[in-house]
Formats: structure tokens, C-alpha cells, sequence
């Protein structure tokens, strides 16, 4: 044997050992060096977040708006069913802004957001006033949601607008009278169908010059002088058909319209100047142009009719007042049906602002109503939560919605004032169901 072989293999090992430090430092200092000399650039960073169409807002009543127009607003399906289910518990309308808020589907952001653009009164207690505070919220605003060419509006286009169907079939016509485009904001304001107040609210969006060329304004003056009939004799509006109107310088359809207007609306004759001038296709200047001439005479059967039908509305209780009675104040038909319709499921009124609780009915026509008759309250029914008729109460637009609780409450607990408290409602729901709750029983 060698003794000098397990020497030999340390050395080897040291060796070997010194070797592998060695390029473990060399490699070290290699990465020290190569770090030092680059120059990191930190990463982008970009956050997805989940687009939203831009909500575009104008002034609007929360009355008027169905269901697609709230989710246009921002709300989900589920707020807006919210929202309209809290308004028919509030009686079918919200009064003010104040009775809006309250409603749990609109949060205090939400609120902020839509406030300055609600056309209703700030506070229950404005909304109560005797006088006639709904005329400044009920002005019809126009859907204006963006700059816009005219010349390229369809009928169904001017519809979406605010016009009705026969304004803007109108609209239409007048530009193909100019002969096929408006060609400037003051042509368009011309058009005898756009009131003064939405022109105003269109004009800042028109994509058109504001003045008409010099050389076209002349030809449509030359265009106009053609075409105008001047009137040279006396005339009686309650006589002429649309041929007659027509031979007044008024289109077919004006004609039409104006007859329809006489015999329906006015049923059968105009009584006044006022009547003829109402006429939404007869101009200002058409009227002053035919006013000097107008010999009007009412028809017998008018003048007989217009007796036996005249009503002496201070004399009218609110809760007798027929369907006969609120077409001759002025109602639509399709308002009186709702009026009687929202009396007889509430059993009767208990006082006179409950009238403009009804649908979408002509609030100001109610408003002057409720001023001139009067209210006899003394037959609606009521009743003590405890006692009242199961059906009443799931029918009854105050209660209804309440109606399952209280039926359930009422098992064990047959005092109203227990009742009460367990129901938990919101001070206006309270409010208005109390109306019929005979607080002697």
C-alpha cells in the first residue's frame, strides 16, 4: 500500500475546492458588473375598468319617464322597477324632489347627480300650495341628446324629439317646401309647428348656418309673394269646409286639421277669437291677416247647447263631478276615465289634491279645478286597520301594497296603534293611509 494516497487525495480536493470559489466569485463580480450597467424601465400599468355610455342629462319629470328612460338615466332593471313601484305606493306621481330622494332605489350620489335636472318642486309642503306652482315643472322639454342635422331627420326622428305625429309629418312638408333641406337655423325657425320656447332649446344643437344665403333668401320671398292669398272679404269660420279654409291660403291638411279642431274639439263651432287663434295651425301672422275680416256667428243648436250644458263648477262636488261634467271643463276623455277611475278605487276624496294624484292627466286643467269646486267628504268610507275588509284593503291604492302585513299583524295584535308600529312605513305612506282610517273607532 502507498501511505502517501489519502494525502494525495486532499490535496486534490482542496485543489478542486479553490478552483470552484474562485469562479463562483468571478462569476459574481460578473453579475455586479452586468447589473450596475442596466437601466430598468418600470412597467405600464393599465387598468380595465367597464365602460359606460355617457348619460346626457336635461330637465325631466320623474312622472313622465317609463321604464326605458330610467335605465337611460343609470338605473338597473331592478332600481327601475323600484322606482315605479314606490311611485304608485306614493299615489301614482311624486310630489317633489323631497319624496323622490326617499325612494331607497335612488342613492345620495344618484340624487346629486339628477337633482338641478328634476322639473318638480323642492319640499312636500311647496307642492300643497293653493296657488298653481306645476305650471313652471309641466313645460314639455325636447329629447335633445346631442348635436344634430335637420335636413337628415325622419318622421319617426322629429317624434322621438317631443313633436306628435302630425307636428312633425308638418316639419317634414315645410322642408319640402324649401325644397328639401332647411338651410339655415332661421328658415327653420319659420316653421310655424316649432314654438319660439323649443327653438330656443334646439338651436345651440342645429348643425346649420345661422343665416340664409342672400340669394335664396330673395328667392323665397319672390316664392312667398307667388304663393300668398290675400283675404279681401268678410268670412264666418263656423261655415266653411276645408276647400274654403284651403282657398284661404291654408294647405289640405291644415284645412283638415283646423276643421277637425272645430267640430271635434270645440264641438261644432267657434265660440271666440281666443278659439280660432288656439288653433295650433292657424300662425300668429295667419290670424292677424284674417282677424279683420272674421264675422263669427254661433249656430242655435250651440248657443241652445252651451245653456243646457253649462255647470256651475264652485257648485260641483269633487266626489259626484260625471264624466259629462269634467269633458265640459275641459278634459280629454282619456283623463276624466282616469279621474273617475282613481276616485272610485280610493272609495271617494278625502281632499282635493288627491285629483292630481291621477296618471298623467292635464295637471294644470286639474289644478284649476280643484280651486273653483268643492269637496264633500262626508260619505267616503273608512275604517281602523283592525276591522277593515281584507278585499279593501288589497285593493285600495294607499293600502294594497301593505295589505298582506296588516291582515298578518292584525291576528295577534287587534289594536291600530301596535299596527302601526309593526308596519314600520315611511312617514308619507303613513300619511296618506291615514286619510281613510277613522282614528274614532
Amino acid at each position: 500500500m502507498n501511505p502517501k494516497l489519502p494525502f494525495q487525495i486532499r490535496n486534490r480536493q482542496l485543489l478542486s475546492l479553490a478552483v470552484f470559489g474562485s469562479l463562483i466569485v468571478l462569476l459574481q463580480i460578473a453579475f455586479s458588473i452586468y447589473k450596475k450597467n442596466q437601466h430598468p424601465v418600470a412597467p405600464v400599468i393599465t387598468f380595465v375598468s367597464e365602460s359606460k355610455p355617457e348619460i346626457i342629462l336635461t330637465e325631466f319629470n320623474p312622472n313622465d319617464l317609463d321604464e326605458k328612460q330610467w335605465k337611460n338615466l343609470g338605473f338597473s332593471e331592478k332600481q327601475v322597477k323600484t322606482i315605479l313601484k314606490y311611485k304608485q305606493i306614493v299615489g301614482g306621481n311624486f310630489q317633489s324632489k323631497e319624496q323622490f330622494k326617499k325612494c331607497y332605489a335612488v342613492s345620495d350620489e344618484k340624487y346629486q347627480q339628477l337633482k338641478n335636472f328634476i322639473l318638480l318642486p323642492e319640499t312636500n309642503s311647496e307642492a300643497k300650495k293653493d296657488h298653481f306652482p306645476y305650471k313652471t315643472f309641466e313645460k314639455k322639454r325636447l329629447n335633445l341628446k346631442g348635436k344634430f342635422n335637420p335636413d337628415l331627420y325622419s318622421q319617426k326622428d322629429w317624434e322621438n324629439l317631443g313633436f306628435s305625429e302630425k307636428q312633425a309629418a308638418a316639419i317634414l312638408k315645410y322642408k319640402n317646401y324649401l325644397g328639401g333641406s332647411f338651410i339655415s337655423k332661421e328658415k327653420l325657425k319659420e316653421c310655424f309647428i316649432i314654438s319660439d320656447e323649443q327653438f330656443l332649446q334646439m338651436s345651440p344643437y342645429l348643425i346649420l348656418q345661422a343665416k340664409t344665403p342672400e340669394n335664396l333668401a330673395k328667392t323665397f320671398e319672390k316664392r312667398k309673394e307667388k304663393g300668398s292669398v290675400k283675404i279681401n272679404q268678410f268670412f264666418d269660420p263656423n261655415q266653411l269646409n276645408a276647400a274654403q279654409w284651403q282657398v284661404l291660403g291654408f294647405s289640405e291638411k291644415q284645412a283638415n286639421v283646423i276643421v277637425n279642431y272645430r267640430d271635434k274639439n270645440l264641438r261644432g263651432a267657434f265660440k271666440s277669437l281666443d278659439d280660432i287663434q288656439k288653433c295650433f295651425v292657424i300662425s300668429e301672422e295667419k290670424f292677424l291677416e284674417m282677424k279683420p275680416w272674421i264675422r263669427l256667428s254661433i249656430p242655435e243648436k250651440s248657443k241652445t247647447e252651451e245653456n243646457i250644458e253649462k255647470t256651475d263648477f264652485s257648485k260641483v262636488n269633487l266626489n259626484e263631478i260625471s264624466f259629462k261634467q269634467l269633458r265640459e271643463f275641459g278634459f280629454t276623455e282619456k283623463d276624466a276615465a282616469g279621474i273617475l277611475a282613481f276616485r272610485k278605487k280610493l272609495g271617494g276624496f278625502i281632499n282635493k289634491n288627491q285629483l292630481l294624484e291621477t296618471y298623467e292627466i292635464d295637471r294644470a286643467m286639474g289644478e284649476r279645478l280643484i280651486y273653483v269646486a268643492k269637496l264633500d267628504n262626508s260619505n267616503v268610507p273608512k275604517y281602523t286597520l283592525a276591522t277593515a275588509p281584507e278585499d279593501w284593503l288589497k285593493k285600495h291604492p294607499y293600502f294594497r301594497y301593505s295589505a298582506d302585513r296588516i291582515i298578518f299583524y292584525r291576528i295577534t295584535t287587534p289594536q291600530d296603534k301596535k299596527i302601526w308600529k309593526l308596519l314600520k312605513l315611511k312617514p308619507e305612506y303613513e300619511e296618506k293611509m291615514r286619510l281613510y282610517i277613522d282614528e274614532q273607532l
